[in-house]
């Protein structure tokens, strides 16, 4: 398949989060896609609509609906990523988290377009009952995705598989959001999968990280909590999002050619 749109539906991941800068807007995995994808065919266009921090019910409410409109049958690449913010809080309520998420995945494969579905990675490396508790539960919403993803016949890109973005070589600063590397790696494999044209060498294993000092490890965690954590744990006290009044980067499908 050549497709003629892409249209992106999600949270920071998929805006792009914390890729390089271009033209002040987060480079990522999406533009990555659809620089390659404008190569493939003309007239290429491209809508991504992700804004960083947004939960499953606000992309199905204030997302879904516009990327509906810009279906064209099955040439239009629907990609849908949410649920890890949800799933990250303490509130998280499985039973109406899993179900949204289905019937959205639902009503985009009913237009007959070509839908895209990502995983989400279970198993950071970290220890502990936290991570066993998040481990526990993206297992469940793992399931789900794959659930539904072969009911309607979508494509499904899997975080887990063979530990390829296990590595926090991958990880910005803040421990959440991929960095350069990260996105580039997402791409080329979204790239394979789509069976176009990609990087062969994309499987690789980084090399070893180099060995930090403990003092140097105790001053980059104590500018981690000063800079991304208390940020965090300061806007869910007062019910606040980082995507609070942001736009999407393309709200509508721009000619790609030309970026």
């Amino acid at each position: 398949m050549r497709f003629k749109r892409l249209v992106t539906c999600g949270d920071s991941f998929t805006e792009g989060m914390s890729d390089d800068i271009i033209n002040g807007q987060y480079r990522g995995w999406a533009d990555r896609i659809a620089d390659v994808m404008a190569r493939e065919v003309s007239g290429f266009t491209y809508a991504n609509l992700a804004v960083r921090g947004k939960l499953v019910h606000q992309v199905v409410v204030d997302q879904i609906p516009v990327a509906l409109s810009f279906i064209t049958g099955k040439e239009t690449l629907v990609t849908f990523h949410a649920g890890a913010n949800d799933v990250l809080r303490p509130n998280y309520k499985s039973e109406i988290i899993l179900p949204l998420y289905a019937k959205a995945v639902r009503e985009i494969a009913s237009t007959g377009a070509t839908v895209l579905l990502f995983t989400v990675l279970e198993r950071t490396g970290a220890k502990g009952k936290t991570a066993e508790l998040w481990a526990s539960r993206f297992g469940k919403f793992n399931e789900n995705i794959r659930a539904v993803g072969a009911e309607v016949g979508a494509i499904i890109a899997d975080a887990n598989e063979s530990g390829l973005l296990s590595d926090r070589q991958f990880l910005a600063k803040d421990r959440l959001h991929l960095n350069a590397l990260g996105h580039e790696r997402v791409a080329q494999g979204l790239l394979e999968k789509l069976g176009l044209p990609f990087d062969t060498n994309w499987r690789n294993s980084l090399l070893p990280s180099p060995t930090v000092h403990w003092s140097k490890k105790a001053l980059d965690n104590v500018a981690w909590f000063v800079s991304f954590l208390i940020p965090w744990m300061w806007r869910r006290l007062r019910g606040k999002s980082s995507g609070d009044g942001r736009v999407p980067k393309h709200s509508a499908p721009v000619c790609w050619a030309n970026n």
